[in-house]
């Protein structure tokens, strides 16, 4: 569907009320349905709405709608009526009406494709009476949040709509339900093309804040990308500042605890950058916790193993096992915790040499 110059907004009509059918539900006063959809059209057109319809047969309040849209002394813009490829339709409009037809023809041969593909691109839909397809199109709207006046007042299909959206909600109001499923009166349309003016500004500010959301998501993310970065060359500059062996000082054994600590913080932002809902501060925490654990068992287990180690402590040596294991610790962070709750300690690798990490005393045969 092409827009109209300057971006009207433009409203799907869905429906009928043809007395002969069957209805579930059933229609209510279908003699006045002819009636309050030409009130319907006039306020739309005031309203500086376009019109979507699909056909310009009198069974369907698409034509009733259209008249009295082009009878509106002001305002009223075009009517996009789409139809299958082999189909020609016609309103009946006097000459020099101010309301404009304009036929879009799909080129497919079922009225189903157009009418729903249209639908999507519609900003609102108008439901009065109806059968299946009127059900179904209303499904379709309040899954896409599109804003809607299913008129409960004349049965059918739209009232059943109404029941659903009152379950749905989107952006509907309790007294905008209230006013959908009234039955109709002098003041109905005017109401509720104001209804419908509401719910567009509330579905507008609702993208406002969606946008807004998805822009800061996207800023903690990249943030949250250049951290993990930053940590990930602070943790290598810990081969830089080890130094060459000697006794323990408190330089060496901070570069030794400190810089694969670091590392864990980087692994679990990294794995938090793979999540739904990236949130890498306490992803950060979360990994700094797995990695002091991680780590302090690795040295433990060194310290049991050599008790010597603190005499001439080769710091760059045993960055090369602590780094990649607080890294792993902070990436599985999950993991590690869960191992910790069942009672198990976290895995360490190998020792040096090749040699088994020493077994605690629960581990001994």
């Amino acid at each position: 569907m092409e827009p109209s110059a300057g971006a009207r907004p433009v409203i799907a009509i869905v429906g009928s009320v043809e007395t002969g059918p069957s209805y579930t539900p059933a229609l209510k006063r279908p003699e006045d349905a002819p009636a309050a959809c030409r009130e319907l059209g006039r306020r739309l057109a005031l309203a500086g709405y376009d019109l979507a319809v699909f056909s310009a047969k009198r069974k369907y309040v698409e034509y009733d709608v259209v008249q009295g849209y082009a009878q509106a002394t002001e305002g009223a813009g075009t009517v996009f009526l789409h139809v299958p490829r082999h189909r020609d339709h016609d309103f009946g409009l006097p000459e020099g009406s101010s309301a404009e037809v304009r036929v879009v023809r799909d080129t497919g041969p079922e009225w189903e494709v157009s009418f729903y593909r249209t639908l999507l691109s519609c900003d609102a839909a108008l439901f009065v009476g109806g059968r299946q397809s009127t059900r179904v199109a209303g499904v379709i709207a309040m899954a896409q949040r599109i804003p809607m006046l299913p008129v409960a007042a004349f049965g059918g299909g739209a009232s059943q709509v109404w029941a659903n959206l009152d379950k749905v909600r989107n952006d509907t109001t309790d007294d905008d339900i209230v006013l959908l499923g009234q039955d109709w009166r002098a003041d109905s349309a005017r109401r509720l093309v104001r209804c419908l003016d509401e719910q567009r500004l509330r579905r507008a500010e609702w993208l406002r804040e969606s946008e807004r959301t998805a822009r800061r998501s996207l800023l903690t993310a990249g943030l949250g990308t250049v951290v993990a970065l930053l940590l990930l060359l602070c943790s290598l500059l810990g081969f830089v500042l080890a130094g060459d062996p000697g006794p323990a000082t408190g330089r060496r054994l901070g570069v030794l605890v400190v810089t694969p600590l670091i590392a864990a913080m980087a692994g679990a932002v990294i794995r938090s950058s793979f999540e739904t809902v990236d949130q890498w501060p306490r992803a950060a925490v979360r990994g700094l916790g797995a990695g002091v654990v991680s780590v302090l068992l690795y040295v433990a287990s060194q310290l049991l193993t050599v008790p010597s180690l603190l005499d001439e402590l080769d710091v760059r040596r045993l960055l090369f096992f602590t780094l990649p294991l607080g890294f792993s610790a902070g990436f599985t962070f999950d993991l590690v915790f869960e191992r910790l709750r069942s009672g198990a300690a976290p895995d360490t690798p190998p020792l040096p040499g090749g040699h088994p990490p020493p077994q605690g005393p629960a581990d001994r045969p």
